[in-house]
């Protein structure tokens, strides 16, 4: 199969070099981490460990029959254009928050959504590290069966990627949202770990938020319990304990956060009040607004 994965930061390199392994897969990133690759391939270190050579560029090939979207939630309207000129037959996103599969599907005819819980993280050019073995879930956005996802799955699998489709992916996605909704702005703000948020105050506003998330998923009509919600974080923050969350390395690093599609996007759909949401949200634009100054 001819895989396309649009976004080779961390979890995108290490999708594409497991799949590598089995298909021919085409990385789309930014120098100089597609320069190195192109160079000596691509290390994959960590859980597990091997060097694979995937095509690396930085513009789409002229075809796909499978594309990974990972980008950022912002990137998302670029990556469909991006994608429209390949016209791949699948397009799967593997990203956080809500939104990107509508943003994909105005401009590509067959849009999957996923979830990953495989750890990744990029230590330098031409390398990935495998901090974690996950999952990768796949299904039709608004759930029910899927041969698009049934076909996607059988490609990740073939690769030695844990793979499977669910057909309720709207909880899922949901249940993801809680997740980090609660995960992500609290160790962001407080500049810590996520193991900082198994007990004490920083868990109680992660929780409170997990469980505000939930309520406007019923709203939507997705049965997410709050107990669900905040089981799922503290599942999360016991097995990424020692990992830090990708807002907050954004945070530090003071680039643009995907607060707008994760905790905004609850606040946006949120019929009845959503406080712990929308001060997380507000308190994280207010850190982009400053950076520089």
């Amino acid at each position: 199969m001819e895989i396309l994965v649009f976004g080779a930061g961390s979890l995108g390199s290490l999708v594409g070099g497991f799949c590598a392994r089995e298909h021919h897969v085409t990385l789309v990133g930014r120098d100089p981490h597609v320069a190195a690759i192109r160079e000596s391939g691509l290390a994959v270190e960590g859980a597990v460990e091997f060097t694979t050579h995937p095509e690396a560029r930085t513009t789409v090939p002229d075809s796909a029959d499978l594309a990974l979207v990972t980008v950022k939630s912002f990137d998302t309207p670029a990556a469909g254009r991006a994608l429209a000129d390949c016209d791949p037959e699948i397009t799967c996103s593997l990203q956080n928050g809500l939104g990107n599969e509508e943003a994909l599907a105005a401009q590509l005819d067959t849009v999957l959504a996923g979830t990953c819980t495989y750890g990744a993280r990029r230590p330098a050019p031409g390398r990935v590290e495998c901090t974690g073995i996950g999952e990768i879930a796949l299904g039709a956005p608004d759930g029910g069966p899927s041969a698009a996802a049934e076909r996607a799955v059988k490609a990740l699998r073939s690769a030695g990627i844990d793979a499977m489709h669910d057909d309720g992916m709207p909880k899922r996605l949901w249940r993801k949202l809680a997740v980090n909704a609660g995960i992500n702005p609290t160790t962001a703000l407080a500049g810590v770990e996520n193991g900082a948020l198994a007990d004490g105050p920083l868990h109680d506003i992660a929780s409170e938020a997990a469980r505000e998330v939930a309520r406007v998923a019923r709203e939507q009509g997705v049965d997410l319990a709050e107990s669900e919600a905040v089981a799922a974080l503290e599942s999360v923050v016991e097995a990424t304990a020692r990992n830090t969350s990708s807002m907050a390395q954004d945070v530090e690093a003071g680039t643009k956060t995907e607060i707008d599609a994760i905790n905004g996007a609850v606040v946006d759909r949120a019929d009845d009040r959503v406080p712990v949401n929308r001060t997380l949200t507000a308190l994280v634009r207010a850190r982009e607004r400053g950076y520089g100054s």
